[in-house]
């Protein structure tokens, strides 16, 4: 497969996948409920998927590789989970109720690159950012990058973050015995390069010695993960390819992915069980997948077509 087919299939998977996150909003799959409060019992279960899903939009815009269908439906996406969040006081609130919890930035920041602004909400997260209590809340390395990624792109004048100290903080930092890399670890890896790159715009800010880690072991680690049907973690890993320079994986991946994929855009998210016949159950399971591929063939084109995002 030359590089020119990798894009065309990376277009693919991309819009059916947009089509099909898109198409579940459409019929109220990931709708928060009425009666939603600010202290969410579990955040992952209740809006994380409007986070995710305003992520993937945001970069089809901020990129603009896509043609209008695709750049239409994102601007939808977007707009349907802004309304959820109540136009962003749901996040206002919840973040002045917990001053330390990231979920409500780190969810805001997708629309934010989009255009949506909560005027409180910035001039919170301005206050906030001074607070000892802030920075040295106790979170996982790869989750201090995302932090301080959307401290970046939220535009905070007061970013008092050292990237080349979270960076070397992160698994990924320490370039250790890449056979030691397990699924979870997988996701860290991603994670990290996502956010030290912000997904691909700023390939340039990954130390050298990480980049070239990644390099020499990435083709290793998807193969592993395509022997055992972990498309969700291929996707991701695909992701990392563009945000590194040069991809070194090849078509392989991509290829998986196609065979993978359903005709009405779902991915499964990997083999351990069949996709279920209920269509909320499956948006509930295979969402994350979908955001991936979306992720994935976005950058993945615009880095080919020498990075149609500009660094803010």
């Amino acid at each position: 497969m030359t590089d020119h087919r990798i894009l065309a299939t990376a277009q693919q998977i991309g819009s059916r996948a947009m089509g099909w996150l898109h198409a579940s909003h459409e019929i109220g799959f990931g709708k928060l409920s009425d009666n939603i409060t600010i202290d969410l019992a579990d955040p992952n279960n209740a809006y994380k998927p409007l986070g995710e899903c305003a992520l993937a939009a945001s970069l089809v815009l901020r990129d603009g590789v896509t043609g209008p269908h695709d750049a239409r439906i994102a601007r939808e996406l977007l707009d349907f989970g802004w309304t959820q969040l109540r136009d962003g006081n749901l996040l206002y609130e919840r973040q002045l109720r917990h001053l330390v919890m990231t979920d409500p930035l780190e969810t805001y920041v997708h629309f934010a690159r989009a255009g949506y602004r909560h005027r409180p909400m910035d001039e919170l997260l301005e206050s906030l950012a001074k607070l000892r209590a802030v920075q040295v809340a106790e979170i996982l390395p790869s989750r201090r990058l995302a932090v301080a990624n959307a401290r970046r792109v939220v535009g905070l004048r007061n970013q008092p973050d050292d990237w080349a100290a979270l960076a070397a903080g992160t698994w990924l930092g320490a370039t250790p015995e890449p056979w030691a890399v397990d699924w979870m670890t997988g996701y860290d890896i991603t994670h990290t390069v996502f956010h030290i790159t912000d997904w691909g715009a700023r390939p340039e800010n990954l130390p050298e010695p990480m980049r070239d880690y990644v390099r020499a072991w990435l083709p290793v680690w998807v193969d592993i993960w395509l022997e055992v049907g972990q498309w969700d973690l291929v996707g991701e890993l695909l992701v990392v390819d563009s945000c590194i320079g040069e991809p070194v994986t090849g078509a392989q991946g991509w290829e998986a992915l196609a065979t993978v994929q359903r005709e009405d855009g779902l991915i499964p998210r990997d083999n351990s069980e069949p996709v279920s016949d209920d269509p909320e159950q499956a948006f509930r399971d295979h969402e994350h997948t979908a955001v991936v591929a979306v992720v994935a063939g976005t950058v993945t084109m615009s880095r080919a077509l020498g990075g149609a995002a500009v660094a803010a």
